[in-house]
């Protein structure tokens, strides 16, 4: 939103014509409904003592500040400035971390760095440094942009426990119920308040919502739906078929699809189990379809609408159909569906007809993105990274491996922990072993994230920093132990000299340097 204003006189009292300015203000959700106008009053007070006339005001309301996808307003400041389209000199925010709280600090300096050479500088008015340009000012405002980052990711950690502790506990975390479902209100003692109707939420924090089952009409659909999958072999279109005849709607109001009802008979809450945590979309980056051993379950949390055995013997039919074919058969169907539809998706694989789910490509070939490589598809969004994981989790091993004979090799000896894969260096030092994967920012920079295990506390970290590709070695980090909030170090290409002063372009350098100094001292 662009607002255009004047302040009340165009003339200060001294007789000087005020600077013009625009102000920028943000708000991080909808229920912070006076926000924006607290930041505005502040910015005003600031500007009457400044001597800035506010000549436009740009306002996201409800916005997050992690990415600037979808912050219309801050978008339009900076094409105004890029263009030259402005009638102002100054730019006043609240402070740093309105102006976003970017997980890359760098991106918030980048977009400072577009108003500044147009000429317009950006007051941050609550800070208790000015933005001047001078080596402390700037050093603060580094420190401000990371502790603003450092706050969103803190509080993703803090949110992301307590969903898991509420899962664990039976409690329903977001998502429509589903077909043959409610959602139920329920207080601290677990009494029932009341059915949430669609998109009614819970309004007192200590309430939590549980499953329980819907209209009678609706789980006998539902047991009706695995009876003619199960006992007579009818396949999911044959199935929405008779739901359509019936004129049975979906939950969504819609008639029935085949990957509707595919999801239904796959689905483990009909069966009775919270599960939650199949994808992920923290910090509000990307999604990812998470590894089944990283989601988060409690079994029998609902009454279930079907019993185990049943929910089996559909998983089991489900799982056959894909045994049945060769890796060329599954790949020639999907290059059929990829011509058909021009495009691949989970829910696009579980429409096509008499062909195995999505979940079977996943299990025959490791993952989607990799089946769908094999057929020349590549997504809208880049989930390469995932891939790149998983060769990184292979090349641990044989890291491993390179250390203890290097340990060897100058004489010590070193025995790796199967439980932990941590090693033990001379009956003494313990070392835990990470890879960290390199990711290039916006403007082309190297970034490591390097993840400290905090329940190991290990004697020393060895961190192999990768390269661009992911494939080799760029450097070695050999780290002593430390504390950091969420157990994460970020690196750079350049760190410092006290930081620095632990890097080897090749463990050779280590072990040459574990020669010379005990390595309980290097510890």
């Amino acid at each position: 939103m662009v607002i255009e204003w004047r302040t009340t006189g165009d003339i200060q009292s001294d007789g000087q014509t005020p600077k013009r300015a625009a102000e920028y203000v943000r708000m991080s959700t909808d229920h912070q409904q006076y926000s924006t106008d607290n930041q505005a009053t502040a910015i005003r007070a600031y500007a009457e003592k400044r001597g800035f006339e506010i000549v436009r005001t740009y306002a996201d309301e409800g916005k997050s500040g992690l990415q600037i996808g979808g912050r219309d307003s801050l978008q339009q400041l900076l094409a105004d400035i890029d263009s030259g389209n402005v009638d102002f000199e100054a730019i006043l925010v609240y402070d740093v971390s309105r102006w976003g709280r970017f997980q890359d600090p760098d991106e918030a300096a980048y977009y400072e760095l577009r108003c500044k050479r147009a000429g317009i500088t950006v007051h941050y008015i609550a800070e208790q440094f000015e933005n001047d340009g001078t080596i402390g000012s700037s050093i603060i405002k580094t420190v401000k942009r990371a502790m603003a980052g450092e706050y969103s990711r803190e509080l993703s950690v803090k949110v992301f426990a307590g969903q898991c502790r509420l899962i664990s506990l039976g409690y329903r975390q977001g998502g429509a119920p589903g077909f043959g479902f409610r959602r139920m209100l329920v207080d601290e003692r677990g009494q029932h308040k009341g059915v949430l109707e669609r998109g009614e939420h819970k309004s007192i924090a200590t309430d939590r919502v549980v499953l329980v089952h819907g209209p009678e009409e609706e789980v006998a659909t539902v047991r009706e739906i695995y009876r003619l999958f199960v006992e007579d072999s009818n396949s999911e279109r044959q199935i929405a078929e008779w739901l359509n005849g019936q004129g049975i709607m979906s939950d969504l109001g819609r008639e029935w699809t085949r990957g509707a009802v595919h999801q239904i008979l796959i689905n483990d809450k009909y069966a009775g189990h919270n599960v939650w945590g199949r994808t992920s979309f923290k910090l509000k980056n990307r999604h990812v379809r998470n590894d089944p051993s990283d989601w988060i379950r409690h079994d029998q949390a609902f009454p279930a609408i079907v019993s185990q055995e049943l929910f089996d013997q559909a998983g089991s039919i489900i799982e056959g159909r894909s045994k049945r074919l060769t890796d060329d058969e599954l790949l020639a169907m999907l290059s059929e569906i990829l011509k058909k539809n021009g495009y691949l998706s989970g829910l696009i694989i579980d429409e096509f007809e008499d062909g195995p789910s999505s979940s079977a490509y996943q299990s025959r070939f490791g993952s989607l993105l990799r089946a769908y490589s094999l057929v020349g598809f590549i997504p809208d969004h880049d989930y390469r990274y995932i891939e790149i994981n998983r060769a990184l989790r292979r090349m641990h091993p044989s890291i491993v491996r390179n250390v203890i004979e290097g340990v060897r090799a100058i004489g010590g000896s070193a025995i790796q922990n199967l439980e932990d894969d941590t090693l033990t260096i001379n009956d003494e030092i313990s070392a835990s072993i990470v890879i960290a994967r390199c990711k290039l920012t916006r403007g082309g920079f190297r970034r490591w994230k390097i993840r400290l295990d905090e329940s190991l506390r290990p004697d020393l970290t060895i961190c192999v920093r990768m390269d661009e590709d992911n494939m080799t070695a760029h450097d070695f980090y050999v780290l002593p132990r430390m504390t950091l909030a969420e157990g994460v170090l970020r690196l750079a290409d350049h760190n410092g000299l006290s930081l620095d002063a632990f890097r080897f372009d090749t463990l050779d350098g280590f072990f040459a340097l574990a020669q010379r100094v005990p390595f309980r001292q290097a510890a």
